[in-house]
């Protein structure tokens, strides 16, 4: 099968206010600075990195996030604070190209164990396909070059992300040679839990009646290769820009066309966009989330709950339940 991967090219990741710590972890219970404890520090950029570090540290790591639940990741900008954060921690997981405001902290910073997780697999260029509004985005588009083209997502990809947990394990027990068997230990276990929700998204979308769906931003790419899917994207990688009037057309010309019967939004940013396209359409509109954050809103308390409620809900709107 061909799996079309139709992204509008160009990342726009506006820095529009410094945060102080927020935390996600059991593990980490406050806000307070990571580092000076008797357990392995990590700074983590996000919810999917932080997840990884405290499912393979268990209760040896401390895990803190720089990106508070509920912040879309990309409009992060390090503050004073948390750069002063990552001299004191012992390790610090982030993933390159998505959040360039955490690239720059931790490349300056003096860390001794950085983790980048997009060495970890294998990332893939953005689609080129441009929806209609390229010049519109001619400073994004340069920003995108600079970050080689890489589409981050991969955390979304339950066999990429395993990829990538082992790759964090590894680095865990390198940097942590005391605690390294409960580290293999923990990785394997994730490792088998990622397997096993792979198995479940092949199994319940193998029948889909229609492989293409609609979302607010390119996202999914990653998921949508990996089980036979085309992910149509409203807006590229930057979950805030505006379709151009062109690509809406587009996309609803190719909803009809396809069979499409629901446009996906996701919990951190507005539903206006798709909502609209919806209407137009009379398409219906539901919740496909990129699990950047954690929050009330959250179909799930974790990565893997939220996962299967993404799965269920592709399968009703693809055609499957």
């Amino acid at each position: 099968m061909n799996v079309r991967r139709h992204h509008i090219s160009g990342i726009a990741v506006a820095a529009v206010t410094a945060l102080g710590l927020g935390t996600l972890s059991a593990c980490s219970t406050d806000s307070a600075a990571a580092g000076g404890t008797d357990k392995f520090d990590v700074v983590a950029s996000f919810y999917p990195m932080a997840y990884l570090a405290e499912q393979i540290g268990g209760d040896h790591v401390k895990v803190t996030s720089l990106t508070e639940p509920g912040q879309e990741p990309h409009d992060l900008e390090i503050s004073a604070q948390q750069r002063t954060q990552l001299e004191k921690s012992d390790a610090a997981l982030y993933l390159k190209g998505l959040q360039p405001s955490v690239d720059e902290a931790v490349t300056q910073s003096g860390i001794k164990t950085k983790i980048d997780a997009a060495t970890l697999t294998t990332l893939e260029e953005h689609g080129t396909e441009v929806g209609g509004h390229a010049a519109e985005h001619e400073e994004e588009e340069h920003e995108h070059e600079e970050t080689g083209g890489k589409d981050p997502h991969v955390w979304l990809d339950p066999v990429k992300y395993a990829e990538v947990a082992e790759g964090v394990g590894k680095s865990f027990e390198k940097a942590d040679p005391d605690n390294a068997a409960d580290y293999r230990k923990n990785t394997a276990d994730l490792v088998a839990r990622l397997g096993a929700l792979d198995t479940e998204f092949k199994n319940g979308l193998a029948d889909a009646r229609t492989k293409v769906f609609i979302t607010t931003h390119a996202a999914f790419g990653y998921l949508a290769e990996r089980y036979g899917l085309t992910e149509e994207a409203i807006s590229g990688l930057d979950p805030e820009s505006e379709p151009s009037a062109a690509r809406v057309k587009e996309l609803e010309k190719m909803a009809k066309a396809d069979g499409v019967t629901t446009v996906f939004y996701e919990t951190l940013v507005s539903d206006k966009t798709a909502k609209t396209i919806a209407g137009d359409a009379n398409l219906r509109t539901d919740v496909l989330d990129p699990i950047e954050g954690i929050t009330k809103k959250s179909r799930g308390t974790d990565y893997f709950a939220v996962q299967k409620a993404n799965l269920k809900a592709l399968q009703t709107a693809l055609g499957t339940t």
